[in-house]
């Protein structure tokens, strides 16, 4: 049988495939940068985001993308300063999102559903208002990619140099800062607040145990990402468990799999080294 017949199936799976596209492509800067624990961070303040829409009746993507955006921007600046570490800024910001999204869904007196959707992610949920959101901002954070490649590339592999090069790094940290909050914000419906710094992390390691040239990398971190979340939506219709879950365990499988591939390769070629030698 077929699952993708279904129309909630086939807004899941396009759903899926350029929410994985836009995370995948956008992870190999997030993890080469060291910026890993960032995406964690972000996605739960944008709990905070989710419960105050939800309280205030107010339309959750939006609300969300504001929040998420108002924290990036408030983390980069704490951290630019030099005040508070990158990690400690992002520690705080991210129990305080959570607190204060605990905090505005008990202020909120009628029962919630939507909460655990969004903790943990609802993709067979996903309406055609959803996807037109996920694409627009999705295609917004791969053409910035694409507009800035060069200048996202320096500032990636050699900040110190990018600036002595006359590339605006204070700008291009706030830029990336920027698409991880909106990537979070689109993910959220796929896999929820938990879950979703996965699809940020797990697709550029996965392609760095392949190859190290980097646009070798993009294009593996992209074809794991969406193939990813079309073998977890596949799995989750077939067994009936949840479809978050099960796309991020398939990244995970993607990985170890890479990994193994590695230590193999790495194992035969010292062997063929220690026989010429």
């Amino acid at each position: 049988m077929n699952p993708f017949h279904s129309g909630f199936m086939q807004r899941a799976l396009l759903a899926g495939i350029l929410v994985g596209a836009s995370c995948s492509i956008l992870s190999n800067y997030i993890v080469l940068k060291n910026m890993s624990f960032i995406g964690h961070g972000i996605s739960h303040v944008a709990f905070g985001g989710v419960a105050l829409a939800l309280l205030l009746g107010w339309n959750v993507n939006i609300t969300t993308l504001a929040f998420s955006l108002l924290a990036a921007l408030a983390i980069g600046l704490v951290s630019q300063r030099g005040r508070v570490s990158e990690d400690s800024a992002i520690g705080i910001f991210l129990v305080t999102g959570m607190a204060l999204g605990v905090l505005f869904i008990s202020l909120k007196k009628t029962y919630t559903p939507d909460v655990m959707g969004y903790l943990f992610g609802n993709i067979l949920a996903v309406s055609w208002g959803d996807i037109l959101m996920i694409a627009v901002t999705g295609f917004v954070v791969l053409g910035c990619v694409f507009l800035f490649f060069k200048e996202l590339f320096y500032f990636t592999f050699d900040e110190e140099m990018a600036r002595v090069s006359g590339i605006a790094v204070t700008f291009f940290h706030f830029v990336l800062l920027a698409l991880i909050a909106v990537n979070v914000v689109i993910a959220i419906k796929v896999v929820g607040v938990i879950l979703v710094s996965a699809l940020l992390i797990i697709p550029a390691v996965t392609a760095h145990q392949i190859t190290g040239n980097f646009r070798w990398m993009i294009a593996v971190a992209l074809g794991v990402g969406m193939i990813s979340n079309f073998v977890g939506l596949y799995l989750s219709y077939l067994l009936d468990i949840p479809s978050g879950s099960t796309i991020v365990l398939s990244l995970f499988c993607c990985f170890l799999i890479a990994l193994a591939l590695r230590v193999i390769r790495e194992k035969r070629g010292g062997t063929v080294s220690k026989k010429k030698g």
